[in-house]
């Protein structure tokens, strides 16, 4: 290979100039910062895992997610002459979120991502109302966000519940098993999951053969040489069904339930083949170069709570780039509009919904260790977008965005 100085002669001199040009134009782009934007993240401190958790929450989650879409951010926004700034705080069990976000927000901070649970969230989206700043719900599944409950200055990156029970009905629907046993674990959240399971089920023709509570204990979390409760192997007898639905949230008997049935059958809902943003098996779609970074820098899998911070950010990012601003009030608006998309390694662009601030999405369908099938599923068709046949399309919107 010539070295550089010696091959530099042989260009013509008009392509000399025009590469030196160019060269002097990408310098000027990533030494001159025009656009500084301010983004804040807020969330609680997880708490230190159990002794014997296989899968403890990581204490970074989500936070890690932003962090990596700052990276990301920076990478294309120093040729922009844009550079983005992460305020973090990580609450302790004394500190308010609404305080923090007034903080951040009196600071000059105009977009906030919120992995905060609904009522939290609610709060601090009522205490914002009116002022120039966009919140990213990353943290609140809950159906009542996207409906009563809604908040024009709130916008959802993570898929409610609806959404995942959706993709999950699609796809037994597409695989004609349409026989559910049903069951429900303590939780106010293992409620709201099921409840969305039933919507999702008369949605798209499924039945519901067995609808029960669990009564057995956290069974999943027991040690390997605690005695099993017996009734917990038999209380399936009698039904004919064609997929057990879990809704376990907290994960203490979901995946017991394997295994340990009177029949032979699948496992599905919060465990087992489970509906979700993100998983660690998604390589598809240009993904592994996401989770290869997430990896090299974190350590760890990208998790969902991750993935939906990560698109946050992105989105504040993509929004400056396109609307030329840095503007919150417009970038609101022009997150609404259809020249608003992401790139966010899902196979096709995502977009927010404009009657519920809902981030449509595909949903990955996934065992452990493998991806099994994305949701919309083939066959099911929309007048707009396959993408809305999961959550509440434009004619069941129940939100009244003021």
């Amino acid at each position: 290979m010539l070295p550089t100085t010696r091959f530099l002669r042989f260009l013509p001199g008009l392509a000399l100039a025009s590469v030196l040009a160019l060269a002097g134009v990408v310098a000027a782009g990533a030494a001159t910062v025009k656009t500084e934007v301010g983004i804040g993240i807020i969330g609680p401190k997880s708490p230190p895992p159990p002794l014997y958790e296989l899968d403890p929450v990581p204490q970074d989650e989500a936070l890690a997610g932003a962090r990596q879409a700052i990276i990301d951010d920076n990478t294309t926004g120093s040729f922009l002459g844009q550079h983005y700034t992460l305020n973090e705080v990580v609450l302790t069990p004394d500190q308010s979120p609404v305080d923090a976000a007034r903080k951040l927000a009196d600071g000059g901070v105009g977009y906030l991502v919120l992995n905060l649970p609904a009522d939290q969230l609610l709060a601090v989206a009522d205490a914002l109302k009116g002022r120039p700043v966009v919140l990213f719900n990353v943290g609140a599944p809950d159906d009542r966000l996207r409906a009563a409950d809604c908040r024009a200055n709130i916008f959802h990156v993570l898929p409610n519940r609806g959404m995942l029970t959706d993709a999950l009905a699609e796809f037994l629907a597409t695989r004609k098993w349409p026989n559910l046993f049903l069951i429900t674990g303590p939780g106010p959240g293992d409620k709201l999951y099921a409840e969305a399971m039933r919507r999702s089920a008369k949605k798209f023709g499924l039945k519901i053969a067995a609808d029960t509570d669990w009564t057995f204990g956290p069974l999943a979390k027991a040690r390997a040489d605690s005695v099993v409760t017996a009734d917990a192997l038999v209380f399936t007898r009698g039904t004919d069904y064609d997929v057990m639905v879990v809704a376990d949230e907290a994960g203490d008997f979901g995946d017991f339930i394997a295994y340990n049935t009177w029949d032979p059958k699948l496992v599905a809902g919060t465990q087992g083949l489970v509906p979700t943003a993100w998983h660690r098996a998604q390589d598809a779609w240009g993904s592994a170069q996401l989770q290869s970074r997430f990896y090299k820098t974190t350590g760890r899998f990208m998790r969902p709570a991750d993935y939906a911070a990560w698109v946050a950010v992105r989105a504040v990012g993509e929004a400056v780039t396109r609307a030329k601003s840095a503007d919150p009030k417009t970038l609101a608006d022009f997150m609404l509009t259809p020249k608003f998309q992401i790139a966010a390694f899902k196979g096709v662009p995502v977009s927010f919904r404009t009657w519920d601030h809902q981030l449509r999405q595909p949903v990955l369908l996934a065992q452990p260790m493998r991806i099994v099938s994305v949701s919309p599923q083939q066959g099911f068709l929309h007048q707009k977008t396959p993408l809305d046949t999961l959550g509440f399309d434009e004619p069941e919107n129940a939100c009244s965005l003021k």
